[in-house]
């Protein structure tokens, strides 16, 4: 008989593969795919108790599948959160927390390092409804004390952040937020529960992009937020009304593509510490940016709070956006595209495409510069990976 009672002793390893399946009576093996936008009842009582809440089981597909809650049991098993809620993508999580925690009149701390999307909902969307986002240095805790307010009700950070691999002090903004009456939310689609778990570190609220590494294979769009019961039932109650729902596929594909997390996260590690380093010694490279490298300014911290450093690089080559351009555009394996998280190496130009929105100036004071790039690193053969950037940079060097 299958038994995950005793999963709190299991290692995340174990979990990933093993916690939230909870086998049907047909005891299948695999986790089993529900497509199905409804269930049936044996009464009208029975239906009327289980729409009332009275008798847990399912309703409508919308905010209970079990696919769905397999997922959710297995993601919220490797956070470390007592809840897990799926949804429809990773901005979707995003937006469903902040309904659900958010009135006009309350603020949010937030950091500048944080993906387009995001900003545009705080400022465009939030906005028009009263609630303000303040804007600080990610890795500057005086800047966080300077922004908050009595009205501060959500702190918000990606760490390491896209793509100059900042890195926030999450035990500090988690104290921070406690003083100050807030909830700390740390966005860890870029490391997942596999290198940091941001809850053990004193976050309230952890948010995915189920996209990225969670899939790992750039097959499925998903996000979801992980916390205690009571917040999560805030947010489970906007998926619930709103419609902002993750799909039993999906649900299904990011379930298997957990299994292999871990072996996948090693991995991207390995490759990328690599790269950056041989990418520190190319000489038409002017920086690298990876919290791995020991001259990073916080490598330090990234090591006391991850296990590890994550696939996700930024490096400034010379001749500025031609010169980014004409690396990018001489590769032949790489993928051209913003998307990350795969097991294929993606590689772009963060000033014209994830960051082009931006203006100049705020596009200086992210760290933006024209001859910056982005490479979010694959697991193909480290080897083909270099020689196919080696094309483009060692061209930079020759003229």
């Amino acid at each position: 008989m299958h038994d995950d009672s005793h999963q709190d002793e299991w290692s995340l390893e174990t979990l990933a593969i093993r916690a939230g399946h909870q086998r049907t009576f047909e005891q299948e093996h695999a986790e089993p795919i529900f497509p199905t936008s409804s269930f049936v009842y044996e009464s009208a009582a029975e239906a009327a108790r289980k729409f009332g809440g009275k008798e847990p089981g399912n309703v409508y597909s919308r905010f209970t599948n079990p696919t769905v809650h397999t997922f959710e049991r297995r993601l919220a098993a490797l956070e470390g959160g007592e809840r897990c809620v799926a949804t429809s993508s990773g901005m979707s999580a995003i937006l469903s927390t902040a309904l659900a925690l958010l009135s006009a009149g309350d603020e949010i701390v937030a950091s500048r390092s944080l993906f387009g999307s995001t900003v545009s909902l705080f400022d465009k969307y939030l906005g028009k409804f009263g609630i303000t986002t303040r804007y600080v240095e990610l890795s500057n805790l005086a800047a966080w004390e300077e922004a908050m307010s009595p009205n501060t009700k959500l702190m918000f950070a990606e760490t390491p952040s896209n793509p100059l691999s900042e890195v926030a002090d999450i035990p500090a903004l988690a104290a921070l937020a406690k003083r100050s009456g807030a909830l700390l939310a740390i966005d860890n689609c870029f490391l997942t529960p596999a290198l940091q778990q941001p809850i053990a570190l004193g976050a309230d609220l952890v948010i995915h992009s189920a996209t990225k590494y969670l899939d790992g294979q750039g097959r499925a769009v998903g996000g979801a937020v992980v916390g205690k019961h009571d917040v999560l039932e805030e947010v489970f109650g906007v998926v619930r009304t709103c419609g902002p729902c993750m799909s039993p596929f999906n649900a299904w594909i990011f379930t298997k593509g957990l299994e292999t997390l871990s072996l996948r996260m090693k991995a991207h590690c390995e490759n990328a510490l690599t790269l950056a380093r041989w990418l520190e010694q190319h000489p038409a490279v002017n920086r690298v940016y990876y919290s791995g490298l020991e001259a990073h300014p916080q490598h330090a911290l990234a090591k006391r709070q991850q296990q590890g450093f994550g696939a996700v690089l930024g490096f400034e080559v010379k001749g500025g956006q031609e010169g980014a351009w004409q690396v990018i555009d001489a590769t032949r394996m790489l993928s051209i595209t913003g998307n990350l998280g795969d097991v294929k190496t993606t590689i772009t130009h963060p000033a014209t495409t994830t960051h082009g929105r931006l203006s100049d100036v705020q596009k200086e004071v992210a760290g933006i510069a024209p001859g910056l790039i982005r490479v979010a690193v694959g697991l193909e053969s480290q080897n083909d990976i270099q020689r196919d950037l080696a094309r483009g940079l060692d061209a930079l060097v020759a003229g």
